[in-house]
């Protein structure tokens, strides 16, 4: 090891150790919340006979419901009829069919896509960001806004105080200037909340995109310069200095846009008192496909309906688990699921960053590999680009894409929100957005794991010691 090596493993170790202070700190300020028990999950719940199937015209009767179902499932190797119904005795959120769902690849295919949709709107748009950036493509976004809003488009945008620190309080005050509605989740200054509770470790960490009622996004990707350039997924020509980060996104048409637009008026309403601006928020909404999805909404102190969603389908898998996780620091009951799933047979794969903007979090989250390692869980290392995204699907039929990640942060502490998508069709794009991924990384064998260095298991214990705070 050199010096500076050295120097940089020491530096490393003062911030985790720095950390450890924050966390004392905060379990004194208050209690620490807990997950609930996932291997009786099944067990404690009464699913209905069939799971319920909501459609333009409100909730399908069980005949209509049954045969849509059938038609779309009945070839899969999970019982999707069963764990749809166990799903929704879960969470209590219905399924909704008659969607579109495109899967945007990266960066410059989502950022694309929602400028367009932003340039077309008419009506009104509203965004909900954990990092709202002041550089070339922030710049882009608050300029498309502002001139919507003059245009007489009603704007209301929702930003992580958090996730937006280093954000210019000037480029927020000009798009307010613009008349565009904004509110701070959760200020950082305390005073700003004044008898509201200042909760400075509950984050906005969702990312939602809704135009005029009737177009969504939501996904992984923030509103950053970090996804200009390509991930090279599916664009092998670009230079490796061009490599942007690798995420998730999808656009949605249909029925399930409303459910999006609720979770973002529910966030508005918590965090600001003023009216809602004047616009159309929930137009009729046609069938626009044939995709049948549930929108998981979650908050600290809720029924953390994304985490026993990720559960049941763990539990559930009889084939395979292909999970892409950007930041993966898995509890003891997330580790045992996916332990339990390799030893009975299933495929389980993991794609996880080879490299980190947090430090704290990859070497937190390396804690675990040992225990999957040797139960037969394949663990690859993105090499092209750092990983963002926050996808999963399990035997090529029960997809999610979302803001959330596999740790306690989002599961506990942060408002998340993710996409849960039924059906071969959609199973199959994830399945070669997966297979994508795993050529561009390299298989972590147990062998290397094992003779990893010594400094490195020093950084694990350190940072698996406030993995809850991470």
């Amino acid at each position: 090891m050199t010096d500076s090596d050295s120097m940089c493993a020491q530096g490393d170790l003062r911030k985790m150790f720095r950390w450890l202070g924050l966390a004392a700190l905060g379990c004194l300020m208050s209690a620490c919340a807990a997950l609930p028990d996932a291997r009786r999950l099944e067990s404690t719940l009464a699913p209905p006979a069939a799971p319920t199937v909501t459609g333009t015209r409100g909730v399908l009767s069980d005949k209509k419901a049954d045969a849509l179902l059938s038609k779309r499932w009945a070839k899969v190797a999970i019982d999707l009829k069963t764990q749809a119904a166990l799903e929704e005795a879960a969470t209590g959120v219905p399924l909704i069919a008659g969607n579109n769902i495109t899967l945007l690849f990266d960066g410059p295919q989502t950022m694309g896509a929602m400028i367009d949709a932003i340039a077309s709107a008419t009506n009104h748009i509203n965004l909900e960001t954990y990092i709202f950036d002041q550089d070339e493509l922030g710049l882009r976004f608050a300029d498309l806004l502002i001139a919507k809003q003059a245009q007489g488009v009603a704007v209301s945008i929702i930003y992580d105080s958090v996730g937006t620190l280093g954000t210019p309080a000037a480029f927020f005050e000009r798009m307010r200037q613009a008349g565009i509605r904004l509110v701070a989740f959760n200020p950082v200054n305390p005073t700003a909340r004044l008898g509201k509770g200042w909760r400075l470790n509950n984050r906005d960490h969702r990312k939602i995109l809704i135009v005029d009622g009737k177009l969504a996004f939501t996904g992984g990707v923030n509103i950053s310069a970090t996804y200009s350039n390509s991930s090279l997924y599916r664009s092998k020509e670009k230079a490796d200095a061009d490599v942007g980060w690798r995420d998730t996104h999808i656009k949605i048409e249909g029925p399930a846009v409303a459910a999006l637009q609720w979770a973002f008026l529910k966030t508005l309403a918590q965090q600001d008192s003023a009216d809602l601006p004047t616009a159309e928020l929930f137009p009729p909404l046609p069938i626009a496909g044939d995709k049948i999805v549930r929108i998981l909404a979650t908050e600290p102190g809720g029924e953390h309906q994304i985490y026993k969603a990720y559960a049941l389908a763990f539990q559930g898998a009889q084939k395979s688990i292909h999970l892409t996780a950007a930041y993966f620091v898995p509890d003891e009951q997330t580790v045992a699921m996916l332990v339990d799933a390799a030893r009975r047979g299933v495929d389980v794969k993991l794609i996880l960053p080879a490299v980190s903007d947090s430090p704290l979090v990859f070497y937190a989250g390396q804690a675990s590999y040992g225990e999957l390692l040797a139960a037969g869980v394949k663990i690859y290392q993105l090499k092209i680009a750092v990983l963002h995204a926050k996808t999963a699907v399990v035997d090529g039929t029960w997809s999610t894409v979302g803001s959330s990640n596999i740790d306690l942060r989002s599961f506990l502490h942060n408002s998340e929100l993710n996409v849960v998508i039924m059906g071969e069709a959609f199973g199959q794009e994830m399945e070669n957005a997966f297979a994508e991924d795993l050529r561009d990384s390299k298989q972590l064998t147990l062998q290397a794991w094992e003779t990893r260095p010594v400094l490195d298991r020093l950084r694990e214990i350190a940072a698996g010691l406030v993995a809850y705070w991470l």
